[in-house]
């Protein structure tokens, strides 16, 4: 947003409610317009109603362009806009269960994005393993079709932090979802709880059981109770965790590019994550941390063992090594400079929101 206005665009913001996010925005006096968008749901009345918001809402803006992320805003909008000539520039931060599941939602959803995308002058994603996927299945145009540095990373905002004294701690930093890997994260400090009694392992997120893979609070509770892990809750600012972390561990069955290792990495923390698209993108087994086998909780357990028989110098030098990944790779200034460079590609006036 703050790219956007200097460079002399004005800026609004459609998204469902968040009074956090409201507040920042008025900050930056930024107009963001409610919109209500069931995530889990398949309806395709509701989605067709969401679709004719957007069409609604687009239609009394007048944008000059639309630039968009997940799933629904990415289709729906993206259709809306095309309808009114207005060129829209989705971003595909990760492909989400219908991709990981397969089977008839993936054929739905995989036509949906044919669609949605059909008219758009460029599509982001954040990993060259997804953009490939599209372009083979004639999802996207290889012409069409770029590979973006994630969402990028606030070089400034996240800077290294010394590695914690104490016992080490293992931190996972995301929505508790089961497609993330928190129940092999939990198998893995089970696992591990025997072995290193001093170990810790965190969660750093909230609850989201209306999404089809969440975790249930009752499950989240038992674990809790039995010590296999510690609830962070969640934040609005994770420097303070990850700096007291040993090292952040993301053992997700795929993503686009994810931003909690971005971070991590940016402090200077070693980085755990399991080899799939958009992690291996981020982790250089061996130099930065470790990758392990996708819904592999003994692999996992295996990662987060050879990281704590490191000595501290070697994990040291593993956390230095993931700020210069981030520092040479993931920079926020390469997102900001690829979105200008399309939006002056279609002629977009400086006036324009």
């Amino acid at each position: 947003m703050r790219a956007l206005q200097a460079a002399g665009y004005d800026a609004a913001v459609i998204a469902p409610p968040d009074p956090a996010a409201d507040a920042r925005m008025r900050d930056l006096g930024v107009e963001r317009i409610p919109i209500e968008i069931d995530r889990k749901g398949l309806n395709p009345l509701s989605d067709l109603r969401l679709m004719l918001k957007y069409r609604s809402l687009l239609r009394e803006l007048r944008p000059a362009a639309y630039l968009s992320y997940t799933i629904k805003p990415n289709i729906y909008g993206s259709f809306a806009a095309a309808s009114l000539g207005i060129p829209a520039f989705p971003n595909v931060s990760g492909l989400g269960t219908a991709f990981i599941q397969g089977g008839a939602l993936q054929t739905l959803v995989t036509q949906l994005y044919r669609i949605g995308f059909a008219r758009a002058p460029a599509v982001f994603f954040q990993n060259s393993e997804d953009r490939t996927l599209f372009v083979d299945r004639g999802i996207v145009r290889a012409d069409r079709a770029q590979v973006l540095p994630g969402s990028g990373v606030d070089l400034q905002h996240f800077l290294p932090a010394p590695l914690p004294p104490g016992p080490p701690a293992f931190l996972f930093v995301g929505r508790l979802l089961r497609d993330k890997g928190v129940l092999e994260f939990v198998q893995a400090a089970r696992a591990l709880r025997g072995e290193h009694p001093q170990a810790r392992f965190q969660l750093l997120g909230g609850l989201d059981e209306g999404n089809r893979t969440g975790i249930r609070k009752a499950e989240l509770e038992s674990w809790i109770a039995e010590g296999s892990i510690e609830h962070l809750e969640t934040t609005d600012d994770v420097r303070p965790f990850i700096a007291a972390a040993t090292a952040v561990v993301l053992p997700s069955y795929r993503e686009g590019l994810p931003r909690s290792l971005l971070e991590a990495g940016a402090m200077g923390r070693p980085l755990i994550a399991t080899d799939v698209p958009g992690c291996r993108d981020v982790v250089e087994d061996g130099v930065n941390g470790y990758l392990c086998n996708v819904r592999d909780a003994t692999s996992l357990a295996a990662a987060m063992r050879r990281l704590l028989e490191l000595r501290p110098e070697q994990q040291l030098a593993m956390g230095e090594a993931a700020r210069r990944l981030v520092e040479e790779r993931f920079s926020e200034t390469f997102v900001v400079r690829t979105y200008l460079s399309v939006l002056a590609s279609v002629d977009v006036a400086t006036t324009g929101s």
